[in-house]
């Protein structure tokens, strides 16, 4: 893979409108946004390098801030339409890629739970006193 460096004035030009946050906000309530574009480097840069989040450079927006945007933009598939703006066929790849490095949650994956039989109490009780007998 090639080094990295930031987007180009180009680049963000075919991709700005991608971006929900930048389109015109109803009420200007709350913290301002950080700037999209860094955050988009940001992101890039983690990408490319492979480094764990907080890891990244001083020059981009803070860890936390560029994660909590990716994890948006990839699961409202934001992420994977400017990828392919900006490296066609190749963006593709590079979410196939992220998606290895993605943690799955319990609410994200599916769990192959083993079906328990039902077990009557005398049963039960039965076990039990085995197992304190032991």
């Amino acid at each position: 893979m090639t080094p990295y460096r930031d987007i180009t004035d180009e680049q963000w030009h075919h991709v700005v409108s991608l971006f929900p946050e930048l389109q015109p906000r109803t009420s200007a309530r709350g913290r301002p946004l950080a700037d999209t574009r860094a955050v988009l480097n940001g992101v890039l840069w983690v990408i490319y390098s492979g480094a764990a989040w907080s890891s990244m450079p001083r020059r981009y927006p803070s860890y936390q801030t560029c994660h909590r945007r990716f994890r948006t933009w990839y699961l409202s598939g934001v992420l994977k339409q400017v990828l392919g703006r900006l490296y066609g066929e190749a963006g593709n790849a590079l979410c196939d890629m992220i998606k290895l490095r993605m943690r799955t949650t319990l609410s994200t994956r599916k769990l192959d739970l083993p079906v328990f039989a039902s077990v009557e109490a005398p049963t039960l009780s039965y076990l039990a006193s085995l197992r304190r007998a032991a």
